[in-house]
């Protein structure tokens, strides 16, 4: 029996990584005078890494290596500070949106009486600034938030996942998580959670082996079809 719904963050409530994450590393970056610059494509190739510190060390690793071995955590950690602090003033501009039927897929959960969960290895920050400009009444009705603070191993590590069943009380399978990637897909069901992608432009041509269903969008989806995915073999 399904009994509550597990959401992903970027990329699955809401388009936030092409015109959001991506352009405020941009930001952060010319604030500390580097000549990078994550173009459309180059951004999506980093997304194979989780994490927004992580993906860049990895992209010092690969494409800064002049950067001292000494100074390139300290570095992460100041650019992905000022990251958070431009994303959430692109937030705050409502330059992202809710993708389609997100807001009404949560209302028909909440009006059901299922319990509603988030699963992300964003940082607590970054959800905090979206819900309150993209869903300022349903941002109450998430029991559980757990973000990297919470979890530091990133997706595709179940840690995340662990976090939010152990608080919720739940067995994996009373759940259902929503994702929209590859290295989300693989964290839940390693949880053990039946799951279901809704794919966007980075990752449609992304492995969803194991996925009950991989949608476009939620946009012509009911609460009925989640539930009867959540029960599928």
């Amino acid at each position: 029996m399904l009994r509550a719904i597990l959401f992903d963050i970027d990329g699955t409530l809401a388009d936030t990584e092409r015109d959001g994450h991506r352009v405020a590393f941009n930001r952060a970056f010319a604030d500390a005078g580097l000549a990078w610059h994550w173009d459309i494509a180059r951004y999506g190739e980093l997304l194979a890494v989780a994490g927004g510190r992580e993906r860049i060390l990895y992209f010092i690793q690969s494409d800064a290596q002049e950067i001292p071995l000494a100074q390139r955590d300290a570095l992460a950690r100041d650019l992905h500070k000022s990251k958070t602090a431009h994303y959430a003033e692109l937030v705050d501009a409502e330059q992202l949106q809710l993708r389609p039927g997100i807001a009404r897929l949560l209302d028909e959960a909440h009006a059901a009486g299922l319990i509603l969960a988030i699963a992300t290895t964003t940082s607590r920050a970054n959800v905090d600034a979206l819900l309150a400009h993209t869903l300022p009444t349903a941002a109450t009705w998430f029991q559980v938030i757990a973000t990297a603070e919470d979890a530091p191993n990133k997706k595709p590590d179940p840690q995340v996942y662990q976090v939010v069943l152990n608080q919720l009380g739940l067995s994996a399978k009373e759940c259902l998580a929503i994702e929209d990637s590859a290295l989300g897909l693989r964290a839940a069901l390693a949880a053990g959670i039946p799951t279901i992608v809704t794919i966007n432009d980075y990752t449609r041509d992304q492995d969803f082996t194991g996925a009950r269903i991989v949608l476009d969008d939620l946009g012509a989806i009911s609460l009925p079809h989640l539930q009867a995915w959540h029960t599928s073999a």
